[in-house]
């Protein structure tokens, strides 16, 4: 399984935010170590700007300041070519995005 570091900084949040003690935020961490953290590199800051471009083009939410986030989390699928499993419909009709979930189309 891949995390983009968007999602991993997410997690991390939620998980202070929520009021987690120590001993359910290092079983959290102990998980984040299983999967692989998509690096932020130079090529996918090009997927991502790429990405957000199309967004713009279509129309598509994704390309909206308020998503920032989560289009960073939809360009690095995109750039690894892997499907997103997320409900969230923001992601809904995004370019080149594969996509599975319950809200997915």
């Amino acid at each position: 399984m891949n995390l983009a570091v968007q999602s991993v900084a997410e997690l991390r949040y939620g998980a202070l935010f929520a009021g987690w003690g120590s001993p359910r935020r290092d079983r959290l961490e102990r998980t984040i170590e299983l999967v692989s953290v998509i690096p932020v590199s130079d090529s996918l800051a090009s997927t991502v700007a790429e990405f957000r471009f199309a967004c713009r083009t279509i129309g598509h939410p994704l390309a909206n300041p308020i998503h920032h986030e989560d289009l960073w989390i939809a360009a690095t699928a995109v750039h690894i070519g892997a499907t997103l499993v997320s409900g969230d419909g923001v992601f809904g009709d995004a370019p080149r995005l594969e996509r599975i979930g319950p809200e997915a189309s």
